[in-house]
């Protein structure tokens, strides 16, 4: 490979502050708030033009999976407030974009922090094993923000990577990850009328045939199954039909790939719709996310591992930071459209919530950086299940509390008293 020599350059630090947070997705937002409310002074990076990740960028329909967590609460009470029409004032799972980004910007501002959108983190200051601060890119050019706390909330965990955490991708025996999506949403739809149907495990036969069967038959591979969810606008309807395989979210020939697949695949989905699917034969596409949604990429290690057997067993940490996490085992195929052999959605039986520790956001090796989101210490396996935004939300709330607690008191992250951030959750 070709190289150039960049001349070697002074970056200018263009701030300091106690809690810098990476990405600004649901773990990445609620721990800038927590962090913010507990009076920290907080810099929240976005490489997007919106917060939220893909609650909002990505068109994500509906928050999915549950968590025992005040802030999450909170915000679907917020969106609530602001909805129109037959919702306003009731706590549903859908997303309305454009109320959610607005509900997110002004829990951020109301918690003192600093938002700082088009920003790219491209790497980390380190003090021998501590995160001192990040390198960003942006219009504004190469700059440096220190913090005492740097928070990862990037999904894939990108200021972890760069700090050099150990880490490995995929699924454990052979690396594959759980194919990508993009969102769109489609308007026209006959709600009195449209069979929505919400999961792979999902079935509905008409006189054409089964709508999953016929969805494999005349959409092309990789995609080829129904996923669609209502939304609080009239008519309208959040698409989760797209699909690529093979894709590693951490590479940009990758992402790229993802997008003219998935974009060429949006039109066939429409023909499918409008023919095989009741309520949808006028529908029409309105818009699609403007983030590639993926699944999973990096898996970070951490001082605790949260595995699959910890979720079937509903195990209960004693040094919980994350209580009441309920969801599925919710692997989509790997190498193809549906649902993967070893996931879990409608026959899931494990009824109880489980608790995600503190260790699993704490990386090996490394001093200054809090894991939030997606990217904490899991397995495959217990990864497709607390991926999901509500966990995820969850999971932020917790890491900004610890962030918080350790600047106050000074302290190593790893020395930040469990007890105190649970009693700050609940």
């Amino acid at each position: 490979m070709k190289t150039y020599h960049e001349p070697e350059r002074d970056l200018p630090v263009a701030g300091e502050y106690d809690v810098i947070v990476a990405g600004s997705g649901p773990a990445g937002a609620c721990a800038a708030i927590m962090a913010g409310r507990l009076g920290a002074r907080v810099l929240l990076l976005e490489w997007n033009n919106a917060v939220g990740g893909m609650s909002t960028s990505g068109l994500m329909s509906h928050w999915t999976g549950t968590v025992s967590s005040p802030l999450y609460t909170e915000i679907l009470r917020r969106c609530a407030a602001s909805a129109e029409g037959e919702d306003r004032g009731r706590i549903v799972p859908w997303i309305n974009p454009e109320v959610l980004k607005s509900v997110w910007f002004e829990m951020l501002r109301d918690a003192g922090v600093t938002v700082l959108l088009y920003t790219f983190v491209c790497g980390v200051v380190k003090d021998g094993d501590r995160v001192a601060g990040v390198i960003t890119e942006s219009k504004s050019g190469r700059r440096v923000f220190l913090a005492k706390v740097v928070v990862d909330g990037t999904g894939d965990g990108d200021a972890a990577a760069f700090a050099g955490v150990p880490h490995y991708r995929g699924r454990e025996s052979d690396g594959k990850m759980q194919p990508c999506t993009l969102m769109f949403k489609v308007a026209g739809v006959d709600l009195s009328r449209a069979v929505l149907l919400g999961s792979f495990e999902s079935k509905h036969w008409t006189e054409r045939g089964e709508l999953q069967a016929l969805a494999k038959e005349h959409i092309p591979a990789p995609a080829g199954h129904l996923l669609v969810y209502r939304s609080p606008l009239p008519g309208i309807v959040t698409c989760n039909m797209t699909n690529c395989t093979d894709i590693d979210g951490t590479r940009v020939k990758d992402l790229t790939r993802a997008e003219l697949t998935c974009r060429e695949q949006m039109p066939a989905i429409v023909r499918y719709l409008r023919e095989f699917v009741p309520g949808f034969e006028n529908c029409y596409i309105i818009s699609a996310g403007s983030m590639m949604g993926i699944r999973e990429t990096r898996h970070f290690a951490g001082e605790t591992v949260l595995t699959e057997d910890d979720i079937l067993a509903a195990r209960q940490f004693d040094d919980w930071v994350v209580r009441g996490a309920h969801f599925n085992f919710d692997v989509h195929n790997l190498t193809g459209a549906g649902l993967d052999p070893t996931g879990i959605q409608h026959e899931w039986k494990q009824p109880a919530g489980y608790t995600i520790p503190y260790g699993c956001l704490i990386p090996k090796g490394t001093e200054g950086l809090l894991l939030s989101g997606r990217n904490i210490s899991g397995t495959h396996l217990a990864h497709s299940n607390f991926r999901v935004m509500p966990i995820c939300a969850g999971i932020g709330a917790a890491a900004g509390v610890a962030a918080a607690l350790a600047v106050k008191e000074n302290s190593m992250l790893r020395d930040v008293p469990v007890r105190a951030i649970q009693e700050r959750l609940v």
